[in-house]
């Protein structure tokens, strides 16, 4: 799976410091914005998380590049429905045969039996869509025959509100191990970009307590650990 972002609100620090500093002074916005700090915008954007006071977070989105993620996981992906997507369609772009165009789980792939009955039917799968596009079948109607695993491309926008929400739902242990990755290269980038906003980005069990109804017993120790293990 390849991430790249592509672009982002510049400055997000300090314009959603900036943004959130309206509320409480008479001065217009782009004098708020000449005048912020580093130091200030840090220890306000700390305040703002603490306090649950989301809304300037808003302001500021983050817009990937992701290539090689399967459907399964683009399904559960645009269930976060605060973002903008747009995803390479299978009624337009016909899908090549070709082994490496579908993802396989890490738990088939450990398992020689597994990953001989996956490979068996994912070639099935592409011959059949092969045939059925050389008879004439619309390339919309014979994709029905590929597997669920198959990779797409696509492009995501988010902004940083839903970006924490993102993180800290799909950065759990017990998230899906495909979305989990994904969020994890989204978050290392995210970071490089905007330290401050995403300075206590991630799941519950980093920051203190866990938010799900059934934990998985091997809460993160910390960033370091979710980011780079």
């Amino acid at each position: 799976m390849d991430v790249i972002l592509l672009s982002y609100t510049p400055n997000p620090d300090a314009l959603i410091a900036a943004s959130a500093r309206i509320c409480y002074r008479d001065i217009t916005a782009s004098d708020l914005l000449k005048s912020e700090e580093e130091a200030l915008s840090r220890k306000l954007i700390a305040e703002l998380f603490a306090s649950g006071h989301m809304s300037a977070f808003e302001h500021v989105s983050f817009t990937f590049g992701i290539d090689g993620l399967s459907r399964v996981a683009s399904h559960q992906l645009v269930r976060h429905r605060v973002a903008s997507f747009n995803q390479q369609s299978q009624r337009y772009v016909s899908m090549t045969p070709d082994p490496d165009a579908v993802i396989i789980p890490p738990a088939i792939k450990a398992n020689p039996d597994a990953l001989r009955l996956y490979s068996e039917a994912v070639r099935h799968s592409q011959e059949t869509y092969r045939e059925l596009c050389a008879i004439g079948i619309p390339k919309e109607d014979a994709r029905f025959i590929l597997p669920h695993g198959h990779s797409t491309r696509l492009v995501m926008t988010m902004n940083a509100r839903e970006l924490h929400h993102f993180f800290g739902l799909r950065l759990c242990r017990r998230a899906q191990w495909e979305i989990r990755e994904l969020a994890r290269k989204m978050l290392v980038l995210c970071r490089e970009k905007a330290p401050v906003i995403f300075d206590k980005a991630g799941p519950g069990c980093i920051f203190g307590k866990c938010g799900e109804a059934r934990t998985c017993g091997n809460p993160y120790k910390n960033m370091e650990e979710l980011l780079f293990a």
